[in-house]
């Protein structure tokens, strides 16, 4: 069962239990997905629909992270149930020491020197690590790897 297939029966499941917040949640992120399918001419693959769980995630975290700010804790725990149903469609994320080592591959691959190759080793750990770690995890032990 693709991805997809999985959050298309996820979503049955959530009507019949009439789940609200988990229906709208999924509905969300269907609808994520059949504007990218229609911009895009293509059918998504589990790559495609994983990145946009992430795209959704980010935008979550970004929302909780502004309405905590302005004191409205009422919909950052919306935002915050509708990332937990979407954190369920992420495969297993890589730890700490696991992207670090990743990131030490990439580096000698690509052969960067410093700082300035930053941009070369992102664009082949963001295509390796796409969906498997936190771009913003990824992108700090770049920096910590070209600085030494």
């Amino acid at each position: 069962m693709t991805l997809k297939e999985r959050i298309t029966e996820d979503m049955k499941a959530a009507m019949r239990a009439k789940d609200a917040e988990r229906l709208g949640a999924i509905r969300m992120l269907t609808a994520a997905m059949k504007q990218k399918e229609v911009d895009e001419r293509v059918e998504l693959d589990d790559a495609a629909v994983v990145g946009i769980v992430d795209k959704l995630l980010k935008q979550r975290k970004d929302s909780i992270e502004a309405f905590e700010k302005a004191g409205r804790q009422d919909l950052a725990d919306k935002e915050k149930t509708e990332a937990a149903v979407l954190q369920a469609y992420l495969p297993a994320r890589l730890s700490a020491d696991e992207v670090a080592a990743e990131v030490k591959a990439i580096v000698a691959e690509v052969g960067a020197k410093g700082p300035g190759d930053m941009g070369k080793v992102m664009g082949a750990a963001k295509a390796r690590l796409a969906g498997k770690a936190d771009m913003g995890q990824v992108s700090a032990a770049v920096k910590a790897a070209l600085a030494s």
